[in-house]
């Protein structure tokens, strides 16, 4: 159940599906759809599939963080030249490519982290 603390973070029009949600019942999801969302033991099998969709969505990640990156280098631009852009959007553009970098720094420290472990292991 959601407090009265909780409810003021969450917009009007979440809320009111929610509580829509809520008045309908719960509702389970058929199979049919809740196996879109789970992965296949037979492909988690596979060595090849799976370092591809790695490969891809590390390269993904880092891209998203650059593209947070430049946006917050524009927004900073747009502001200093006075191109439109709010003192609000540039610090939120900055504070998201900050948080998406750091983010990335910790993915890439757990990472190496667990590459060392694996290093260290004796066969």
């Amino acid at each position: 159940m959601m407090t009265p603390e909780m409810r003021a973070y969450i917009p009007k029009q979440v809320q009111a599906s929610v509580d829509q949600a809520i008045q309908d019942g719960a509702k389970s999801i058929p199979a049919t759809e809740l196996g879109q969302f789970s992965a296949s033991p037979t492909r988690a099998l596979s060595g090849a599939p799976q370092a591809d969709a790695f490969s891809d969505t590390l390269h993904q990640f880092v891209s998203d963080v650059n593209a947070k990156q430049v946006a917050a280098g524009d927004a900073t631009k747009g502001l200093m030249t006075g191109n439109g852009v709010s003192l609000q959007q540039a610090m939120i553009a900055m504070e998201e490519a900050s948080v998406s970098f750091q983010l990335m720094v910790e993915v890439r420290n757990k990472l190496l982290e667990s590459y060392q472990e694996l290093m260290r292991m004796q066969v």
